[in-house]
């Protein structure tokens, strides 16, 4: 059951490198829009094209970076993204690095630039202010060492969630998709049965575009949840009604 007043954050995932792309999704009601630099083509550049174009809808652009790397998060934040998505969290340690990545001090140690998000040097002590104190930091569990670590990555100052990898998470313990195994079972609980302890964002990816399954991921407490992509809202529609058309005729 879906508690009343529950607060979650409805999300979607860019995957085409096209500002028309980010555009429409970012007017569809979404909470925030996540543009995937992990496993698309998307640079640098295009990247800041398209975090404008969520902002311009007021949307908050996040971007899954490729690494756990201060160069890259300092260049996606300098961009303008208001939250990074960083893959492969396996330990506290890690955890700290993130944060520290995304944070000016005394909190971290990012370096200072004057860029798009600080307005090219002229509302810098504004961002400093505002936005760079509010950047949201969400740590990816895709490891078996991961959840290990849980709750050492989830009370990490400046974590302000976190985001389970299923299809990852089940390759670290061999068996890659098979997410009936019982120890890939047990794993996926223990992710939920601890994220759930804390008043932090508990995150998931509905790959599907299937409204009914990211229902089911709210009533059991997920409150960061990103549902599918761009290519494949295009994709599942075209086919469906090409389907029909030709099955009609």
């Amino acid at each position: 059951m879906i508690k009343k007043n529950q607060s979650y954050q409805l999300g979607s995932w860019i995957m085409l490198n096209h500002p028309s792309s980010a555009e429409i999704l970012a007017g569809a009601g979404f909470d925030w829009l996540c543009i995937d630099m992990e496993h698309t083509v998307t640079d640098y550049f295009q990247a800041q094209q398209l975090i404008a174009t969520i902002q311009g809808k007021g949307i908050k652009p996040y971007v899954r970076i490729a690494d756990n790397d201060p160069i890259i998060i300092k260049r996606i934040l300098d961009a303008g993204a208001e939250g990074i998505i960083v893959p492969m969290v396996n330990s506290q340690a890690e955890a700290q690095k993130a944060v520290e990545a995304c944070f000016y001090p005394p909190i971290g140690k990012r370096g200072v630039g004057l860029a798009r998000a600080q307005g090219y040097g002229f509302n810098f002590d504004e961002y400093k202010n505002t936005t760079a104190k509010d950047i949201k930091v969400i740590a990816q569990i895709e490891h078996i060492d991961a959840i290990d670590d849980l709750e050492g990555i989830i009370k990490t100052q400046g974590i302000a969630g976190t985001f389970i990898g299923p299809y990852d998470l089940s390759g670290s313990l061999g068996k890659p998709g098979d997410y009936d195994e019982p120890d890939v079972k047990e794993a996926l609980e223990r992710y939920e049965n601890i994220a759930q302890k804390y008043d932090k964002w508990m995150g998931v990816h509905v790959v599907e575009p299937n409204a009914e399954k990211v229902l089911e991921k709210v009533k059991k407490g997920y409150n960061f949840v990103a549902f599918s992509t761009d290519y494949l809202f295009l994709g599942t529609f075209a086919r469906k009604e090409v389907t029909s058309i030709k099955q009609a005729l």
